[in-house]
This record gives C-alpha cells, structure tokens and sequence, in this order.
C-alpha cells in the first residue's frame, strides 16, 4: 500500500480509501459503483497529484464525466469523490474543499418510455398464466403482479414469510441472483415492509406452500436468471395480445393500477419500498399528470352543479 501524502495520485487516494471505509461496510452492488467510479479516475485523471487537486482540476474533472453522462450520473460521480476529498482536507492532505462550488453538468436525460399494461391487459396476460401445483415461473409473475415487489425481492420470499391469518407478506431480503444466490439485505431500510395480500391470492399460495420447506426460497432451484422471467412473461404477453413487458414492468403495472385507483401516493410509496415518496412521484409522474387531468374535469363538473 502507497504511503498516504499529497505527493500520492488522487487515483491511488481515492483507491485505498475506498478500501479503508467502504469495503466490507456496503452492499456488492453499491461497492460496484465506487469501482466503477475509480476506473473512470483512471481514464480520465490518470496523473493528477493529490496536491495538485485544486477547484480548477476538479471542475475540469467533473466536466470530463458529464461528456459522457447525463446531469443525475455525474452527480451520483461527484457525491462518490467528495466523501473521499472531504476526508483528505481533514486530514490534512488538502489545505482546501477542491469541490466547493463545482457546477455539475451533464447530457440530456434520454426520454425513457416506461413499459405497463393497463388493467384489461393485465388481466388478459394473468389468464394465459398456468398456474400448477408447484411453483414456478408463472407463480411469480402472479405475484409480483398482484405485489408489486421486486424481482430479487421476490425471489428472496420464503414460506415463512408468508402470514396467512393476517393476510400479509413481509420483505425482509432479497435472492442475489446476480451473483451467485444466497439471502442479501433489501436494497433499502424503507424496502422492508409488509405487503397486504388479497384474499384470492392468501387462498392459492395456501395450497401452494402447504409442503415446502419453511426457510427455503420458493422459487429458486440452482441459479436464476432475469432473462429467464423475461421470456416467460414475454411468451404469455404475446398469448395474450397484449404489449410485451418485463417482469420490471409488472411492478410499474402494479403501481400504476393502484394509483389509477385513487390509492394515495404515500400508500403506494409504502408498497413499493420506496426510500422516499419523491420517487414514487418521479417514476410515475406520467400516471399523476393524468390523474391531475381527470381531477380538473372532476372539479369542473361539480364547480357546475352550484348555480
């Protein structure tokens, strides 16, 4: 390990502090981000002394990242570097905050068309579904259909997770499919909740769990696959007539369904696991613009009845 001075590049820095405090504190994925963040360190400020990190070289970074990004990246890239600049100005490494003041710039957000099925395709798809006596991949799209969930969340679900009496499920994990398998934490505290179950559903999985093993994930048998779903569900969407969606789609069905239903933001925020009702509004800010459209006929119509 480099001798820590301001005569070390900022690149083996950053490197050896993200060793130092990160490692071992955070999840692989999120871990995996700060990597990323240090080979586009590499690329682009390969040389830069630690010393020579002033609000000049910074911003000249930043701007470097932005050619690449759109506006929201490169700001997740500053935040990822100033925990570790911060630090150095602490410790005495630098006599002054180099990322004061740094204008963050960045691409143009791409339009992004969000993929969901309103409630007549919805039903269609679910009818196409075969749905046997043991679980499979046709169980979880009913249920990530009917919850909401996530994908690895719903992997992670086991029998006892399940309360019957209650009619709820309680997220508490997640399957890490992406490397490997075995139970990882929830990709937030706020995605730890319990998820109200229908009746109609309470009664299927009943039947459905009634013999498995009670700490097992039901629908993991050796390594999974997203792709996997995906062609399942795309498969039944086309049975179906129905536009192709992902199995991250069913989770925007779910929440768009809800909303269209005149169930709260907040509420829907809680379902989902959001960290915050902001990205609920964020991500379906389209249903919401709608809603509003309705609400204005609505109002209108009974602003007329008081003559």
């Amino acid at each position: 390990m480099d001798t820590i001075s301001p005569a070390l590049s900022f690149c083996s820095y950053y490197e050896q502090w993200v060793k130092t405090y990160k490692e071992g504190a955070i999840r692989d994925v999120t871990m995996g981000k700060y990597r990323l963040t240090q080979s586009w360190l590499e690329r682009l400020v390969p040389d830069l002394l630690l010393r020579d990190l002033d609000r000049t070289a910074y911003q000249r970074l930043i701007n470097g990242y932005a050619e690449h990004h759109e506006r929201q990246t490169t700001m997740d890239f500053h935040h990822q570097l100033k925990g570790a600049i911060l630090d150095a100005v602490d410790e005495g490494l630098l006599a002054r905050d180099p990322t004061r003041k740094v204008i963050i710039k960045g691409r143009a957000p791409r339009v992004k068309k969000m993929k969901y099925l309103n409630q007549f395709e919805l039903h269609a798809m679910l009818a196409d579904l075969d749905l046997g006596p043991e679980p499979s991949w046709d169980w979880l799209i009913l249920l990530i259909a009917k919850t909401g969930l996530r994908f690895s969340e719903a992997l992670g679900l086991t029998p006892d997770d399940f309360d019957f009496t209650h009619q709820t499920l309680s997220v508490n994990k997640t399957w890490d499919y992406k490397n490997g398998g075995g139970f990882v934490p929830t990709k937030n505290a706020s995605s730890v909740r319990k998820v109200q179950l229908d009746w109609q559903l309470i009664m299927q999985l009943s039947g459905l769990l009634r013999n498995l093993p009670l700490d097992q994930p039901i629908f993991v048998h050796g390594n999974v696959y997203n792709s996997t779903a995906n062609t399942v569900l795309a498969r039944h969407c086309r049975h179906a007539d129905v536009p192709v969606i992902s199995i991250h789609g069913l989770r925007h069905t779910h929440a768009s369904l809800l909303l269209f239903a005149g169930v709260s933001i907040a509420s829907v925020s809680r379902r989902l696991g959001h960290a915050s009702m902001t990205t609920t509004q964020e991500t379906y800010l389209h249903v919401i613009r709608e809603l509003e459209n309705k609400d204005v006929d609505i109002v209108m119509r009974a602003l007329s009845t008081l003559i």
